[in-house]
């Protein structure tokens, strides 16, 4: 059987991350600070080392085929710089960029050959509102992350990233928040799975990013 860790699989994105690998036979591992419901639940902050490598003994699986380095905190993270501490910055990289560096170290010696590491982005690394700075640092960095590590670790181990957007399961959205995408709509927890099924089955892609938005950094916006 395949298996897989997921950080952050409690959160709207992981969640269904961890639905759809077991939906397709998949045995699945949450490490997350949060109780969830699908899969094995493993009790993980990822800014720590030791909380890493107990949640590993914890599991205590003899092999691993994907590791989505998904977790991290996001929103509260959010800030003007001259109010950002050094301990703001640090948990925000911490939590994401470090851990999915400590997260891949521990994972590699039980990846199998060809397996993957996915790292989940964000369009903010690509493009920015201002205060979200501290996010988006963390996240191009795992851009970077993702690519150094595709060429150190191939050919055994495919390494890509996602990049998703605007990702809801909210229904009260305006007809806005949909029509200004060119696809038409918001995006939703199954457009970044499906993606991740895509990404474990594409043999020839490694050092990706795959952009998840429904074409929203591809538009030109001007003020009128």
């Amino acid at each position: 059987m395949k298996r897989a860790i997921v950080t952050g699989g409690s959160g709207l994105i992981g969640r269904e991350i961890c639905a759809h690998l077991l939906r397709e036979g998949w045995e699945v591992a949450s490490f997350d600070l949060k109780e969830g419901n699908v899969g094995v639940q493993i009790h993980c902050d990822l800014s720590s080392e030791d909380s890493i490598n107990e949640a590993f003994c914890k599991l205590n699986w003899d092999h691993l085929d994907l590791l989505v380095n998904n977790g991290g905190l996001v929103f509260e993270t959010f800030t003007q710089l001259s109010e950002t501490t050094l301990d703001k910055w640090k948990s925000t990289l911490d939590s994401h960029l470090t851990g999915a560096f400590m997260m891949s170290r521990a994972a590699q010696p039980m990846l199998r050959e060809g397996g993957s590491i996915i790292m989940m982005a964000s369009t903010r690394a690509l493009m920015s509102e201002g205060i979200d700075f501290s996010y988006a640092a963390a996240k191009g960095g795992m851009l970077a992350l993702a690519q150094a590590l595709a060429v150190q670790l191939g050919p055994k181990i495919r390494v890509n990233t996602i990049a998703p957007g605007w990702i809801t399961d909210e229904t009260d959205l305006r007809d806005v928040d949909n029509s200004q995408h060119p696809v038409g709509r918001v995006g939703r927890p199954a457009d970044i799975a499906e993606t991740v099924m895509y990404l474990v089955s594409a043999r020839f892609v490694t050092g990706e990013t795959v952009v998840v938005d429904g074409g929203m950094t591809k538009k030109m916006i001007y003020a009128e």
